[in-house]
């Protein structure tokens, strides 16, 4: 066939050959390219001893992993004498963590001979903590103000049993521990119980004096309690920076009940005052209706008399008997100044 197809006038062979030299020019090409991308890399970890392959940094620029954080991390945990796995720092790169933060805590502790693991280091990081920070206050301790300025408050305020206010000022020195970084509480909580402490050593003074005689027995009676339990750091001391004077609260907590039981007192002597006006509006309407009723009684007198008449059980000589004593009862009266003292003005004709 290849014969006849090349005696045919105007055709040439087809040379199939050429096609696997062609696969061959490309992947030589593509090695090529992948090569000179990472060579530079390569030729880094291996002059530090590293241990990372060139099929290693492929592997890695095919799982999305930058190889050249990999790699330079490597080639740091290498120079500073740790021995750390190219696997476990792909997987924490790939968990979102920050490898290098990683690599420099972990040198750092490793200088300052602090007990640190990959894993513990890793959980740290990705627990959103940071590990470098905490090796580092490990290492050089950190001075918390108490209470926090961004808080708004420049001093504690407690009071005394004298009651007198005293306002005072602490910085606490911690240092990092390691082992309680992950679920310890943070800043916030020290600060808030060094404050506690500080209210319930004042209070419980007897008087502003002894504070401000011996502030250290704040701080004494404060690091006593343990106030650095659960928490991710450990308290190496607590000084007062300050104590001061405030206001008498005790002497206006005083005035303050005096006044409210001022107001008290007149609220209940309003209250008898209106019982008591109360109750001369009701003697008056007593009065008035013992009055009404003294003038019915009075009215059905004449009716009396005149059912006596016609019954005849009053003569007309008892009638006129009467009507003398009243008469005479008047006159007395008018004399004497009426009843009761009263004077009575004289009848006009």
């Amino acid at each position: 066939m290849l014969t006849l197809a090349a005696s045919v006038p105007g055709k040439t062979e087809f040379e199939w050959w050429w096609i696997p030299l062609g696969i061959a020019a490309v992947f030589a090409f593509l090695i090529i390219v992948i090569v000179g991308r990472f060579f530079k890399l390569w030729l880094q970890a291996l002059a530090a001893r590293a241990g990372v392959s060139m099929w290693s940094m492929i592997g890695m620029s095919l799982r999305k992993v930058n190889p050249q954080v990999i790699v330079l991390s490597k080639i740091r945990a290498a120079q500073a004498g740790l021995d750390l796995e190219t696997r476990e720092m792909e997987s924490h790169y790939l968990s979102g963590g920050r490898v290098p933060n990683v690599i420099t805590a972990l040198i750092a502790a490793n200088r300052a001979n602090i007990k640190l693991t990959w894993k513990t280091a890793t959980a740290i990081d990705l627990a959103g903590r940071d590990i470098l920070d905490a090796v580092q206050t490990s290492v050089n301790p950190k001075v918390i103000d108490c209470p926090n300025l961004q808080s708004g408050r420049a001093t504690i305020d407690a009071v005394s049993k004298d009651g007198i206010q005293v306002k005072a000022k602490a910085r606490v020195t911690v240092r990092a521990n390691i082992d309680r970084l992950v679920g310890g509480a943070t800043e916030e909580t020290i600060i808030a119980r060094v404050g506690e402490g500080i209210v319930t050593t004042i209070g419980s003074a007897g008087t502003y004096k002894e504070v401000l005689e011996n502030p250290d027995l704040i701080s004494k009676k404060v690091l006593e309690k343990g106030l650095d339990a659960g928490t991710a750091f450990e308290i190496l001391s607590i000084d007062i920076a300050d104590v001061d004077v405030g206001s008498n609260i005790g002497a206006k907590l005083q005035a303050d009940q005096a006044e409210a039981d001022k107001r008290r007192f007149q609220a209940e002597a309003e209250k008898r005052r209106a019982m008591a006006m109360a109750r001369e509006q009701e003697m008056q309407a007593q009065v008035r209706e013992n009055r009404a009723k003294v003038v019915l009684a009075e009215a059905e007198i004449p009716m009396a008399i005149a059912e006596s008449f016609r019954k005849g059980n009053l003569g007309i000589m008892d009638y006129y008997r009467l009507r003398n004593i009243q008469a005479d009862t008047q006159m007395r009266e008018n004399i004497g100044g009426g009843p009761q003292g009263t004077s009575r003005k004289p009848k006009e004709s």
